[in-house]
């Protein structure tokens, strides 16, 4: 066995991991790998002043570790906002499995994530995310009582997370265009998953204009077909000539790139992380005139569906806070707009406010 080696302050500042951390304020993560399943994954616990930290679980294939470490940490960053700014009593984490969704799934792989997720002896509770089901979840169940979005139970947080979308994508427009009416709106939606098919039913019910792509060729064929919905490429939905962006898939596409591109009066979406440079492209929105729908409150539909399994609340609950998202992003967009800061800002200072009150309360005496 080798010595183990007490590192200096200097030797963690340059660990890239510990770096990460401290700059993010995470209270710890938890890295598992499991040869006999293939089971590669990452837990993040950013916060727990609130209470457990709860947020999903997404599988995707990563090109690296590293690129999957700085995924989760921003994700759990931003369930710990997300939760707060909602007004629930839980923290913020996240966790990622390295693997393709559509051929690496497994009983075994899921039941040995779910351990590891108990080892954290509920300072972490997991539920749905990219590339997750509630079927996958039921498998992780089997090994700790520490997960959400079960079948029978708050199910699926997807439609919840939809409606959400829809009620603040509904704020921002009237805000921009002083009725908050998707009737005849362009809208180009990124993403045709879960989520964005939810998303896309509501913009049709309400005879919006829609534009939709995915990565994902028999996912995009049958949403685009069963909606009406007009196809783009991948590449090509930042070039339509549209009045509302709708990134509903992975993070980082308002970039330096894209803002060349885009079009839209308004970007409201459901994916997470949606800003690459939340300091630069935060700025770089509002100086373009586009009301931005600060993705952590905006997409909280799905974290407040789960919030109502763990406190055995009803379904109708659920429904009814996620619809209280058109006020809170209205808010945001005024309060922005009047004191001429970027909406990105005044989401963090709202959540983090919370955040520091509830740690006040929670001192000894």
């Amino acid at each position: 066995m080798s010595e183990i080696k007490t590192l200096t302050a200097s030797e963690l500042a340059e660990n890239p991991v510990i770096a990460q951390m401290a700059n993010l304020g995470h209270e710890q993560i938890l890295f598992c790998n499991d040869e006999a399943t293939g089971l590669k994954a990452i837990i993040a616990v950013h916060n727990t002043v609130l209470g457990p930290a709860l947020g999903g679980t997404r599988m995707w294939s990563y090109a690296n570790e590293m690129e999957a470490l700085n995924d989760v940490l921003r994700l759990s960053r931003g369930m710990t906002y997300k939760n707060s700014i909602s007004g629930l009593n839980l923290g913020g984490g996240k966790a990622v499995i390295i693997g393709d969704s559509r051929t690496q799934k497994s009983e075994a792989l899921f039941r040995r994530f779910g351990k590891f997720v108990n080892s954290l002896a509920g300072k972490y509770i997991t539920a749905e995310d990219v590339g997750i089901n509630p079927m996958d979840m039921n498998w992780v169940s089997m090994e700790t009582k520490h997960v959400v979005g079960l079948p029978g139970k708050s199910g699926d947080p997807s439609p919840v997370t939809a409606y959400g979308v829809y009620m603040g994508m509904k704020a921002s427009a009237k805000i921009q265009f002083g009725s908050d009416s998707l009737a005849g709106k362009k809208i180009a939606v990124q993403g045709a998953g879960h989520v964005g098919e939810y998303l896309i039913e509501h913009l049709t019910k309400e005879n919006a204009d829609v534009y939709v792509t995915d990565i994902h060729v028999d996912t995009l064929k049958r949403v685009s077909e069963k909606y009406k919905a007009t196809v783009v490429s991948p590449d090509d939905i930042y070039d339509v000539d549209m009045d509302i962006y709708a990134p509903c898939a992975l993070g980082a596409t308002i970039n330096d790139e894209t803002l060349e591109r885009l079009k839209c009066s308004v970007i409201a979406g459901a994916a997470n992380n949606q800003l690459k440079l939340e300091s630069k492209h935060g700025f770089d929105v509002m100086k373009k005139g586009i009301v931005y729908a600060p993705d952590f409150a905006i997409n909280a539909g799905g974290v407040i569906n789960c919030f109502s399994e763990v406190q055995g609340l009803s379904a109708d609950w659920s429904h009814k806070k996620a619809e209280e998202i058109y006020d809170t992003i209205h808010n945001i967009v005024k309060r922005s707009q009047d004191e001429n800061v970027p909406t990105y800002q005044i989401a963090n200072k709202i959540a983090e406010e919370r955040i520091a009150a509830i740690g006040r309360v929670k001192l000894p005496m």
